[in-house]
Order: C-alpha cells, then structure tokens, then sequence
C-alpha cells in the first residue's frame, strides 16, 4: 500500500462505501460500559453502517445512510449520554477549532455534597450494626436508603436504561448487585457498595480527564487575539480566528505567536518546543517560518500569515493526534475481543453459582445468591479495556509535545520490534544544504579569459534551477553567489531524469547535468574522467557532470554536511540493538565516506527510488521489522514499503503529517531512538496493566467462590484496579519528557 494513500480506516470505509459520517462528543462517555451501551442501541438501528468510538476523547464517528442525524442524536438521548454534534457530512457543518473536546471533566458543589452525605450515611449504618444493631433494623434501612438515594441515583439510573436495553453493562450489574443485597437484607453493605462504586467514578474521570488534555493542552498556547496591521497602517488586536492568509502581525518579546507564517522584519529567537521539541531557542530572521503556539523570547517582528488558525500547524497536529487515538491499537483489540466474550462468560457462572449449589446439593440459597451477586461485580472488565486506551493516549502526548508524532497507536506498539533502521543521506544524515567546493574544466578552454567556463556555468545553472534536488539548488546557488550579474538562460524540453539527473534545450543545443551514473549511461565516460570523479568521490563530495549529447563539459562537487546530531543518533540506535543503514542515490564512494563519520557500516549508494524500496524488502526478510527515514518524495516507495516510515523535518509540512507513519517535527534524528524506547516502555506498561486487571479479577474470583470476598470488598477491587491501569498508564506522559531533558 503506498504511504500516500494511508487513512483513517472510518474515513477511507466512509469514502468506498459512499456513506455519510457524523461526529459526536458524547459528554457522558467516560468507561467502556458506555461505549458498549451506545453500539448496542446504533447497531440496531437501520441506516446505521459503522461506528468509531474514541473513549479518552468522548467522540463517536458514526457511518449511516439516514436523511439527518436526528434519529442518532434521539438514540443517544434515550440513553442519557448527552451528545453534541460536532461534524455532519450532511450538512457541511464542522467545528474546527474544537478538535479535542469541551474541557476538564467538573464536579459541581451539589455532587460532592451528595457524595458527602452518602459516605457518612453508609457509614453510619455500618455503624449501627457494629454496636449491636440488625443488618435490616429500620435506622439501619433509613441510613443506608439515604446512602443509596443520595451517591447512588445516577448509578441505578445508568442500571435501569441498561435493562431496558438487554445491556450487560457495568451499572446493570451494579444495580442488580445492590438490589440483590437489599432483598437478603444486607443493607449496610449495599449502602457502602453504591457509595464505592460512585466514589470511585468520579476518580477515575478525573484522572482519565489528565490523559484526555494532555494534547488539548497545546491548543490553549495560541493566543485568542493577534495584532494585526490595517489598510492604513495602523496595528489593532483582531480575535485570531477572524484573521485573513497573508495579513501583516506584529510579535512583541515575551508574547506567543498566534498563527503560522513567515518572517518578513525583524529578528529573534522563538521556543518552538511545543511545534518541534526542541530544547534550545531558534533564531529567525526574514523569510524564516514561525508557527503558532511558540514564544518570542526577544526581539519584536513582523510576519505575514501562511495559515488561517484551523490550518496551523499546531492544528494539524492536535488533530492527527486525535484521529490516533481513535484508532485501535492491537492489542486494545484484542482486548476488546476478550471483554465480549468475558462478560457474558462470568455472567453465566454467577447465574450457576446461585443456583445449582442449592437446587442439586441441597444447601441455602442466600449465601450462594451473595457469592453469585460478588461474582456480578468482579464480572465487569472496565480496568482490563481502558487499561488500554490509557496507555497508548499517554504515549502518544508524550511524543506528541517533544516533537514526534505518531499517526496511530498500531505505530507505537510495533516501533519495539524494529531492528534496523534505514537513513537516507542527503536531508536526513546530512543538512540537505550542499554547497559547491569545485568547479573543473573537463578539456581546457581556447579562451584565455575565461569566458567559456563562465558560459558553462551558466548553462549548468540554468538547468539546475528548474530541479528542486538539493544538489541542483546548491548548483544555482553558486552562480548566484558568484556576483555574477548575466541572467540564467531560458530552458526547453526540460526533463528530470530519475535517480540520474536533468536534461533540457539551451540555444537549441541538448545539454544534460547528472551523476556519475548518467556518464556512464550516456557512454562518454573515460578513463581520465572516472579517476577526476573518483578522486572528488572519495573525500566525500558529490561529482555533477555538465554534458552535451557526447561528451562532458565541466565537472562541479558538491559537498553536504554532516548534521551535528547524526553520529549521536547512530549511537543510540546501535546502542538499544538497532542496526543503522545508509541508502543514498549519491555515489558509493561519498556515501562511504558519509557514513564513516556517523558511524555507519552497512552503506548503499547509487540507490534509484526503487532500489531503495528493494534495500527495504532484503532489510526485512533479514531483520524482521524495519523502520525508513526520509525527506523527500523519492523516498516514498521505500517509506511505504518499511513497517514504520519516519518523515523528516514535518514541522509546516502538510504532506510529511499527512502521510507518514512517525514525523519528527524537527531534524533530531536521535528522537528515532527515543521513540523505540518509549514503544518498548508503551508496551511494558500495557502488560502491566492487562497482568494487573487480570491478576486482581482471578483472585477475587477464588475468594468469592470460597465465600471470603464480599460485596464491598469487590468493588474496591474492581475500581481499585481501574484506577491503577489509569495512573499507570498515566505514567507515560512524563516518560520521554524525562529521557530527553537528561539527554539534552
């Protein structure tokens, strides 16, 4: 598949099938217990063709064939979820700026006070029958009827919207639990359980509501108004969201940039941690690009707008990392498949436990309806299914805010079984920005003044000036550098020539500029050439040959640097068991050369597109998983054909963000390591939290067929297990935080 044609699966599904889509913000939506109720009530309705639920961001995407979304939006408030449109196909209407939902999750005065009054009314009943009264007494029944009523009403609302919709639902089993110990008269211990039960929803909100903004954080770091410069000239604060492309806004130190742009007066430095992950400072001056959300740290500047606030950078960005989240990972699918069938599972072997003991061994239907009813509440799977999502969100904001940007949770696992990486050189290992070091007449010239070279150069700039190849532009650059003041030549027939070169018609004359390789295929190579070029080849630099149509002309090479991190990131790869490989359309000698000083063994040059795409296919049947770094579009057929492609310097790329797997908003190349180690770090975690949710489940399960767990001790458990996979998951957003602030 190529790396272009990647898509969210509900999109790509949406435009095969022709359906209309609809995104809601589910305000309810806080557990799989929800989720499952929600496609339990769509799936039976016709029209209905597919669903996406994105859980840490309460959004469902809905495939339908309906004439309007109302039918939805009535199902949805059957069921009390408290939906929000926020995007209809049907309509065109779409919120753009509300990318990641409508805030903190609250808890209004009145709750907390309701909960207050629930815990101190369970308590007491527990009270009163410690110091000597009756489990069904009627202080005992008051007090823990004021329990239930007060923290529990929600609860058994949820339980009851469920059974009329045939839901095995955690509030469902919550509910039939507590009315089941109320029947056998087990008030006080029902009162405790409703009161655990709510308490323990309200923390585990909150603190899934840490994973929900960790990215939508970001978007709070452009500012509402931006300084804009009027007709007349004068400057006037305008909302940022009313500001036109190509408007002129002023930047005072100290001050955040409020749309993305280009420099056009001043100079400055700006903290683009928020965009790049960098550490330091950049320096701009006119013509550079800023974005939105990053600091001026000094320096007042101009610049004029190149994206409206929807369009941001940092809009795109939060935006990806959403589509992300909605995503599956593999093993969340898996544990999806695992919960639907674990549900009704454990539901069935409460309903024996309750009932085949007394009816064919004869012995009391109380105490085995009270194990049966501990069994209901150890049965729901919420801390094993949101184990997952947790995880994989968090991973995916730590990235996210130092530079790295995952397009989908699938990426993030797998990166851990990558074992060898394949760089490109020129803009990857390299700055990209070569420069010529020598210009050499192939025969000499008649001409004593030097004429005929400056015409040569000329011809082999006008050629390179129609190629967006670095080593072309560093051709065109050295003309103009030159001070020369003659104008290029005009250029017909031009034509690039793939992996070799370009060609074109100047004064009617075919001449070609290429490699090494394009010589040789042109047959007017010899033998003095191949040791000039050979000679140029071997300290590192990139031999460019002007030719006519048969024989070469003049020879320029070209050389890159070396970027300051690249040997540094080398290391790192080498250093978790990754093996580095350089691919590279330059000639053998330069990419040996290259990959000397980074620390490389394993140099390919004169590498075509698809060579390069081949180096990948015999890197993975001889390494398994392999990952492909790149910055151009030649690297496509081999980003795609590597199980993760890693996207070069994607900041105010809307390609690079589009299309790749993994883009690194900045040229850090030692951020490829930092993502394997958090991928590894991800994947610990996940089983952590599934050993955890599974261990704790399986115990209790022993205890309450042996009759030594009780009703409250249950939901502590359950609960108590959730909110330890949330927090554990939760670790994660300072885990490449920390690793990259010790490393810089």
């Amino acid at each position: 598949m190529s790396m272009l044609t990647r898509m969210p699966a509900v999109s790509r599904a949406s435009l095969l099938a022709g359906a209309e889509q609809a995104v809601f913000l589910i305000q309810k939506m806080d557990c799989p217990t929800e989720e499952k109720l929600i496609s339990d009530k769509l799936r039976s309705m016709a029209g209905i063709e597919a669903m996406q639920f994105n859980l840490i961001q309460r959004e469902l995407t809905v495939q339908h064939r309906l004439p309007s979304v109302a039918a939805i939006v009535a199902a949805l408030t059957a069921l009390d979820m408290g939906p929000t449109l926020k995007s209809d196909t049907l309509t065109g209407a779409v919120d753009l700026t509300d990318g990641m939902g409508d805030g903190a999750f609250k808890i209004s005065r009145k709750k907390w006070l309701l909960m207050a009054i629930s815990g101190m009314t369970a308590a007491g009943a527990e009270v009163v029958v410690w110091s000597g009264g009756q489990d069904h007494s009627w202080p005992v029944i008051g007090l823990a009827l004021m329990a239930i009523l007060s923290g529990g009403l929600d609860t058994l609302k949820k339980g009851w919207i469920a059974l009329r919709n045939f839901s095995l639902n955690m509030n469902f089993l919550m509910s039939l639990a507590v009315t089941g110990a109320a029947i056998i008269g087990q008030w006080p211990e029902a009162a405790v359980v409703i009161f655990l039960f709510a308490l323990a929803e309200m923390i585990e909100a909150l603190s899934l509501d840490r994973a929900r903004n960790a990215i939508k954080g970001l978007m709070a770091m452009a500012p509402d108004l931006a300084t804009v410069q009027d007709a007349d000239g004068e400057w006037r604060e305008v909302a940022t969201g009313e500001v036109v492309l190509a408007a002129l806004i002023r930047v005072k130190p100290g001050a955040r940039v409020p749309l993305d742009g280009l420099v056009t007066e001043g100079r400055t430095t700006i903290n683009q941690a928020a965009i790049t992950g960098e550490s330091m400072p950049v320096e701009k001056q006119a013509g550079d690009q800023v974005f939105a959300g990053t600091i001026n740290e000094r320096g007042s500047f101009i610049y004029r707008v190149t994206a409206l606030q929807a369009n941001s950078t940092l809009a795109r960005i939060i935006k990806s990392v959403q589509q992300a989240q909605g995503e599956r990972a593999p093993t969340q699918r898996l544990v999806d498949q695992f919960a639907r069938y674990y549900i009704p599972a454990v539901v069935l072997a409460a309903i024996l436990v309750a009932i085949l003991p007394p009816l064919l061994m004869g012995l009391a239907f109380y105490p085995w309806l009270y194990k049966a009813l501990v069994l209901l509440v150890i049965a729901c799977p919420c801390a094993l299914v949101i184990s997952t999502p947790v995880t994989v969100v968090s991973g995916l904001a730590a990235a996210a805010r130092n530079g790295v940007l995952i397009k989908g949770g699938a990426y993030l696992e797998m990166g851990r079984k990558i074992k060898a990486v394949a760089l490109d050189k020129t803009g990857t290992l390299t700055q990209g920005k070569p420069r010529v070091t020598d210009v050499q007449l192939v025969q000499p010239l008649a001409d004593a003044d030097g004429r005929g070279l400056l015409q040569l150069q000329r011809q082999a700039a006008s050629l390179a000036s129609r190629s967006d190849h670095p080593v072309s532009g560093a051709v065109a650059a050295h003309w103009q550098a030159s001070g020369n003041t003659e104008n290029l030549f005009e250029v017909g027939a031009f034509e690039a020539l793939t992996g070799h070169g370009v060609q074109g018609d100047i004064d009617g004359q075919r001449f070609y500029l290429g490699n090494h390789r394009l010589v040789h295929e042109m047959n007017i190579c010899n033998p003095a050439l191949e040791a000039r070029l050979s000679a140029l080849e071997s300290e590192g630099k990139t031999t460019v040959v002007l030719c006519s149509a048969v024989q070469p002309l003049l020879i320029l090479a070209v050389a890159d640097t070396v970027r300051d991190t690249a040997a540094e990131a080398v290391a790192s790869l080498h250093a978790i068991g990754v093996e580095a490989v350089m691919l590279t359309g330059d000639n053998t000698h330069t990419a040996q050369a290259i990959a000397a000083q980074v620390g490389i063994s394993d140099a390919r040059g004169d590498q075509l597109p698809q060579d390069k795409r081949d180096a990948i296919n015999d890197l993975r049947q001889r390494y398994g998983y392999v990952g492909m770094v790149g910055d151009g579009i030649n690297d496509a057929p081999a980003l795609a054909q590597a199980n993760i492609g890693f996207a070069m310097g994607a900041a105010g790329s809307d390609t690079a963000l589009e299309t790749a797997d993994v883009a690194l908003m900045d040229d850090d190349l030692r951020k490829i390591a930092d993502f394997i180690r958090l991928s590894k770090k991800t994947h610990t975690v996940l089983m952590q939290n599934i050993t955890l949710a599974l261990g704790i489940k399986a115990v209790f399960l022993v205890l309450a067929l042996s009759g030594e767990a009780t009703l409250w001790m249950a939901v502590f458990a359950d609960m108590g297990a959730s909110l330890l996979v949330v927090f554990n998951g939760l670790r994660l957003l300072r885990a490449l935080t920390i690793k990259m602030t010790k490393k810089r």
